[in-house]
């Protein structure tokens, strides 16, 4: 018996399958968490348009309301909450796992490419009979008689898999606490052996973006925390800094250069006033002045 596929089925298969592909290439090789997340939820939400196509309306909802609507949102809220970037260094826990992971691949390949080999191509059943009483009663006696085992194992694996996740999130330290003494040796064989600059005694400004400045004029970058020198987030204002000492400077000259100028005025009228100088005695000193000056 030939089953002949409609041009309707054809095109949305197509263009869909298309779409969901380039949503998982987009999961694994972006390179923000934000946009792995937001990809691998556009790849979720195609494969429940699937489901609904074929006439399985129960998992195409539990695909939408589940694990788009609940798991991939807190998972995106998590990222955005956290702020995971492309800057953060990411270093590998566990030595090996890039080759488990490929094993894992490939194993999951040969049984999936397996499974469809196996595939009756002959005679096909159709969901008219798996969904005689309805589809979640169809769902439940496939998963719960024919299935069964498939089923526990899943579940043995999701369990394993919850409890892995927080023995790896949550480790307890088992070395000792660190003495005074070894604090201290430590400290001599660093690099920085004298204490960290304190930011309020030369800083200019209160952010905890900006280094403090050092009794030379130059910034600190020791005085901000780690996670935003590793992110490239230090505000420089050693050039603002030198500009206002330069406007200082030469405020300071220019008042200073009036000050003199009155003194020397003050002078002039203090010595005219004396008793017993003439106008004769003031020419010759102003053009002793002006020689001089010359």
């Amino acid at each position: 018996m030939n089953y002949l596929t409609s041009t309707g089925e054809a095109f949305q298969f197509w263009v869909l399958g298309t779409v969901a592909v380039i949503g998982a290439l987009s999961t694994v090789l972006m390179r923000r968490a934000v946009h792995s997340a937001l990809s691998l939820a556009g790849t979720m939400i195609i494969l429940a348009v699937f489901y609904l196509a074929n006439g399985a309306y129960f998992l195409g909802i539990v695909q939408i309301v589940v694990y788009t609507g609940a798991i991939m949102m807190l998972f995106l809220f998590v990222v955005m909450l956290v702020g995971v970037t492309a800057a953060d260094s990411l270093t590998e826990t566990i030595k090996g796992q890039r080759w488990l992971a490929v094993l894992c691949g490939l194993g999951f390949g040969i049984l999936l490419i397996a499974g469809i080999a196996n595939a009756s191509l002959k005679s096909f059943t159709g969901l008219g009979q798996a969904n005689a009483h309805g589809n979640v009663q169809g769902l439940a006696a496939l998963i719960f008689t024919k299935y069964v085992f498939a089923f526990e194992i899943t579940g043995a694996l999701l369990i394993t898999a919850a409890v892995g996740a927080m023995v790896l999130t949550h480790r307890e330290r088992t070395e000792q606490a660190r003495t005074q003494r070894q604090m201290s040796e430590d400290r001599v064989r660093s690099k920085q052996v004298p204490p960290l600059p304190a930011p309020g005694v030369y800083a200019r400004h209160n952010a905890v973006d900006v280094a403090g400045l050092l009794p030379d004029g130059t910034p600190a970058e020791l005085t901000v925390m780690q996670t935003l020198r590793q992110r490239g987030q230090i505000r420089d204002v050693s050039s603002q800094a030198l500009a206002d000492l330069r406007a200082l400077e030469q405020r300071s000259e220019e008042r200073l250069g009036r000050t003199s100028g009155h003194g020397h005025d003050a002078g002039i009228a203090g010595e005219s006033d004396r008793p017993g100088s003439t106008r004769s005695d003031r020419s010759d000193r102003l053009d002793r002045e002006e020689e001089e000056a010359k």
